[in-house]
């Protein structure tokens, strides 16, 4: 981000130019919250070294890799558990992670060959065994939610100390990125072992930081582990996660010094941050998506015509300029223009035209138009984005009312057990490899698919000729037909691409953004 020239009506406050009703409401804000206070702060020490703060939007849905639900958990996993593949900041293509090589002998057969000397953070050894364990438990248990991950994994075999082999039911291209998300999060099968079978409370993982407590809604607080010897080495003692779920006041936390770190902003935010000297401000695009989730189940939404009248509706481009100040791109499917994946017939589906969404109703049985339960978050942006969309879609007679909540409340209870509401305005915080966003969506037996409706004729045939080959042009056709089928039918309701917007303090050194929009702290330090 670069800084902005000061005008004539801005004030300088301690050095700092700002508009005067950005001053005044920052000065309010602060007050009311509690976050104004003095520039300099004390660092809390560890080990002989700093506790980075960083200022987090949203409680986590739990801390076992299995079993939660909420993208915005990611943050908050990666310091504490290595997964056995990582990915590149920029382009998400595969390095090596826990697995420090890995291949595939045939298309269904996939050999991962361990990085030795590893241990988890209860010193138990991390090997081939504590891999099956892992894996089998995330494939096969009730209760895990990344089932879907890893439905092309037929077998998991131990074949010495530091060597798996993966023998798969087809072949599947995608699996090494898959094992840098969830599924590649190792958890200690003593831990397991000791805690039924779930760590959702007290994770023990092999990261380069150990759990120390996590306060509902307040912080996840964790501790540099002291043995680790991988390749992240951040130069803090500790994190601290804050739980700020006000885009505004994370913000303020950075600016008063009480955090060094605050993520997910917002647009508006942008040009507060350009003028603040004192901050590094960091904006980078991402393939985070703010969408619409449908439960296909329900009524009206199990007619194709209704689902399709909601993606005319919708004005894209309104709503990246109104409720994300211009800070986001229009979605018009589950990948940006940027993204290799990326098919430009399937984004010309939904042009705005709440005409067309009138007659679809009309065509559909309903000529006075429809009435939805809808579900949302309660921070001052969602709402935000709230009243944008009912004041769009009301143009085409769709009417309804939000009922709001916190994240993993809210999608707890539209994706768990109770399947509460007909949509949910949330986001899909995006997965390394594309065929693994389409499984997650859409396929029949998906946590994200609420009602669990099977996917339209095609679907899956599309998704297993995207893995069988590891010829980008070939993957690249084959998305491109789950991609058209899935908004053919229109399976959700894209509406745009976040930017990933962080501010720090100058004292912070080695922070990245990535194109997963979920930060990773991995080299950050701190400067005197």
């Amino acid at each position: 981000m670069n800084h902005h020239d000061n005008n004539d009506d801005d004030l300088i406050i301690n050095g700092v130019p700002m508009g005067r009703r950005a001053f005044l409401g920052m000065l309010s804000g602060a007050l009311a919250a509690g976050t104004l206070m003095s520039p300099s702060w004390s660092w809390a020490q560890a080990g002989g070294q700093a506790t980075l703060t960083v200022s987090a939007p949203a409680n986590p849905s739990s801390l076992d890799p299995a079993t939660g639900g909420s993208g915005s958990d990611h943050a908050l996993l990666f310091p504490m558990y290595d997964t056995l593949v990582n990915w590149d900041p920029t382009t998400l293509s595969a390095t090596p992670g826990l697995a420090q090589k890995w291949s595939f002998p045939d298309p269904k057969t996939l050999v991962l060959e361990l990085r030795p000397g590893v241990t988890f953070h209860d010193g138990t050894p991390f090997n081939a065994e504590a891999v099956k364990t892992n894996l089998d438990r995330s494939r096969t248990a009730e209760f895990s939610n990344i089932r879907q991950d890893l439905s092309s994994v037929d077998r998991v075999e131990v074949n010495g100390e530091h060597v798996v082999t993966l023998h798969l039911k087809n072949p599947d291209s995608a699996l090494p990125l898959i094992l840098s998300d969830r599924a590649g999060m190792m958890v200690s099968p003593k831990a397991l072992a000791d805690n039924n079978n779930r760590v959702d409370r007290n994770p023990v993982g092999a990261g380069f930081m150990r759990f120390q407590k996590w306060d509902d809604g307040s912080e996840v607080a964790m501790t540099r582990y002291a043995d680790y010897n991988g390749p992240n080495k951040p130069a803090v003692g500790a994190i601290s996660f804050k739980i700020i779920t006000d885009s505004a006041t994370r913000l303020r936390s950075v600016m008063s010094g009480q955090a060094q770190v605050a993520y997910h902003l917002d647009g508006r935010q942008k040009q507060m941050i350009e003028r603040l000297p004192t901050l590094q401000g960091f904006a980078d695009p991402t393939i985070y998506c703010y969408q619409f989730y449908m439960n296909m189940a329900r009524k009206p939404l199990d007619d194709v015509r209704v689902r399709q009248a909601i993606n005319y509706a919708v004005d894209r481009e309104a709503f990246v300029r109104v409720a994300m100040a211009g800070a986001g791109e229009p979605a018009f499917m589950n990948l940006p223009k940027s993204h290799w994946a990326y098919d430009p017939q399937t984004a010309k589906l939904y042009p705005h035209d709440p005409d067309k969404a009138r007659a679809l109703l009309k065509e559909a049985g309903h000529a006075d138009g429809i009435e939805l339960d809808l579900r949302g978050y309660n921070d001052q942006s969602s709402v935000q984005m709230q009243e944008v969309l009912m004041e769009q879609l009301s143009k085409a007679g769709i009417r309804g009312r939000f009922r709001t909540g916190t994240i993993a409340d809210m999608s707890a209870a539209y994706f768990g057990q109770r399947k509460e509401g007909h949509m949910l305005l949330s986001a899909w915080t995006g997965r390394p490899d594309p065929s693994l966003t389409y499984s997650l969506l859409y396929s029949s037996t998906s946590y994200f698919n609420a009602g669990q409706v099977k996917a339209p004729e095609g679907f899956d045939q599309a998704l297993l000729d995207s893995r069988s080959s590891d010829d980008q042009g070939k993957r690249q056709e084959a998305l491109a037909r789950a991609q058209r089928i899935a908004m053919e039918n229109a399976l959700v309701v894209p509406l745009a691409f976040r930017q990933s917007i962080v501010a720090t303090t100058a004292e912070v050194q080695g922070f990245k953004n990535n194109l997963l929009g979920k930060p990773k702290f991995d080299n950050v330090s701190l400067k005197a």
